[in-house]
């Protein structure tokens, strides 16, 4: 992920911060300049809720070059209590029990390193619920 782009995310992935829209009160992750239900640009910054669901899934077998020491592993789409819908690593658990339904905890961790010696990248990754 080159740097530029990291530091423009830093409100969405620092502290889940999402866009509500004020016309129809569509939540959604991360912020975008036009509603995808009504098509309005009204928008105000709304916090997620640390938790949520899982939507769907899959198991990563073969991964990309920076995630291959971490295979294999699950990638789910999670939907928080707001309707906000985000993709998340889900970590901590055997990838096979992630399935919709499940209930997990949004965890701030480090995602990747940009290069050797370079800028860390965190973000958020799914924890199921105990």
């Amino acid at each position: 992920m080159p740097s530029p782009r990291y530091w423009r995310e830093v409100p969405n992935r620092f502290r889940l911060e999402a866009a509500k829209c004020r016309a129809c009160g569509k939540v959604v992750f991360p912020a975008r300049r036009i509603c995808p239900a009504c098509r309005k640009s009204d928008f105000e910054p709304t916090a997620l809720s640390w938790r949520g669901k899982v939507v769907t899934s899959t198991s990563v077998v073969v991964a990309p070059t920076d995630f291959a020491q971490q295979a294999p592993y699950a990638v789910a789409v999670i939907e928080t209590p707001e309707g906000a819908r985000l993709m998340a690593q889900v970590v901590d658990c055997d990838p096979a029990t992630v399935v919709p339904g499940t209930d997990v905890r949004l965890m701030f961790r480090k995602i990747t390193q940009e290069g050797h010696g370079g800028i860390l990248c965190y973000g958020f990754k799914g924890v199921p619920a105990a």
